[in-house]
């Protein structure tokens, strides 16, 4: 953090002037530390911190008006800062780290307790930045990604012709040993690609497994009930019918709200 824009800008909030020049004083020698601003009351401090947005605010528990807590009730929750408290009365500690406070520092306190203090402030607002960077960056890749591509058309070879079949006039697929029949307008047509695979390649709201050597259309399920042990006989627009099993049936969550 050796840039100015990397610092990190820290507000002292204390009623006691002589608190708050001790604090400036011991972090002047901190060179990743910068202070943006101290006041002697919370109002004031909520009225200017849309503008000084600090990372670290050293805060007194016992202020005229507004204490401690009440103040950093007042601030957004999205964008509070890491708190040291910094007080005489030990009987707020408790309290203060249910707040999640970084630390509590109780007067009178030396130089190297303030400093440890300031070290975990910073430990804890470097991870906070690491995690809202990872953040926006899984947000960015999940903008940027591509949805989905599914198949649009099947292709069927039949010697040294092609034919090409439009997913949504598909009615059923069925496995026959490493191939799958595709059912489609009282037609089928015998496509050299193992079930499995061709799964992957359609899209599982349009087209479920129903059964291990089975795909349909959810659009022709014309009918379903139940059978037996859990499985439910589905039939189609042109009175084909199939068996959705119990293992796939709990698979499809969007299947189960059309059933009986």
């Amino acid at each position: 953090m050796n840039n100015q824009a990397d610092m990190l800008r820290a507000v002292i909030l204390d009623d006691e002037r002589l608190a708050r020049a001790r604090v400036k004083r011991l972090l002047r020698a901190d060179t990743e530390i910068s202070v943006v601003g101290e006041f002697a009351s919370g109002r004031e401090f909520l009225g200017a911190f849309s503008k000084l947005r600090p990372d670290l605010l050293f805060l007194d528990v016992q202020m005229p008006g507004l204490d401690g807590f009440e103040t950093l009730a007042a601030l957004p929750s999205n964008e509070l800062p890491a708190v040291v408290f910094v007080t005489a009365f030990d009987q707020y500690a408790v309290k203060a780290f249910e707040t999640y406070a970084v630390d509590y520092l109780l007067k009178p306190y030396d130089t190297k307790r303030f400093e440890k203090a300031v070290a975990r402030a910073k430990e804890v607002i470097r991870r906070d930045r690491l995690c809202r960077a990872n953040t926006n960056v899984l947000e960015l890749i999940r903008s940027l990604a591509p949805p989905p591509r599914y198949l649009e058309r099947l292709t069927v070879r039949q010697g040294e012709s092609v034919t090409f079949i439009k997913v949504e006039q598909v009615d059923w697929i069925e496995a026959e040993g490493n191939y799958v029949r595709v059912h489609f307008g009282g037609q089928s047509r015998l496509i050299r690609e193992p079930i499995g695979n061709l799964e992957k390649q359609l899209d599982p709201k349009r087209f479920p497994r129903i059964h291990r050597s089975a795909i349909v259309n959810f659009d022709r399920i014309a009918e379903i009930s139940p059978l037996f042990h859990g499985e439910c006989r589905l039939v189609l627009c042109d009175g084909t019918e199939l068996t959705l099993s119990r293992t796939y049936r709990d698979r499809f969550p969007e299947l189960q709200k059309r059933m009986p």
